[in-house]
């Protein structure tokens, strides 16, 4: 019995001595909004001059009234002939102005594995890159990548969803 009452002692003041009566110091924390990071300028506040973002930006530069869309089926990289109009109104607004340049971003639905889509979606963007070029588009004036499945139009689940979201974009960036 002697040694119950030890053993229990010895715990009870094995947790005692873990315990700490001292609360630390909870400061409150603060917003630093508008001051610098920097270790010589704390606290310093800089002015910030307000952006103005034209939602039309990349959208007006490219042939007015033709979409830059060309949806895929599943599973596919060939450009279907209802889309050659497009990629006709695109090749001949390149070449007129061999000055700009375009970015065609590949993309993929959400079924299969990151990779796979990865490589189908940039097989979609070099699809319409090779059609554009067969039309006498320069190839330096074009960059084909691929955003596979990370970046969706639309979300959910379903073949409306999917249609929507295995597309090549063309986007105009000079």
């Amino acid at each position: 019995m002697l040694k119950r009452t030890i053993y229990s002692l010895a715990i009870v003041a094995l947790i005692a001595g873990c315990s700490s009566g001292t609360k630390l110091n909870e400061t409150p924390v603060t917003d630093r909004t508008g001051t610098t990071g920097g270790a010589g300028n704390q606290g310093a506040t800089t002015s910030v001059a307000p952006v103005t973002i034209d939602p039309n930006a990349g959208t007006a530069q490219g042939p007015v009234g033709v979409e830059r869309i060309v949806f895929f089926d599943y599973d596919s990289y060939t450009v279907k002939p209802e889309f050659q109009s497009l990629i006709d109104g695109h090749a001949r607004f390149l070449k007129a102005n061999a000055q700009r340049r375009i970015s065609i971003e590949g993309h993929t639905d959400e079924r299969g594995g990151r990779e796979y889509n990865l490589a189908l979606g940039q097989k979609r963007s070099e699809a319409v890159r090779r059609a554009l070029t067969l039309l006498g588009v320069n190839d330096s004036q074009i960059e084909a990548v691929s955003f596979g499945k990370e970046k969706p139009a639309v979300t959910g689940a379903g073949e409306e969803v999917w249609a929507q979201n295995r597309r090549a974009e063309i986007r105009y960036t000079r």
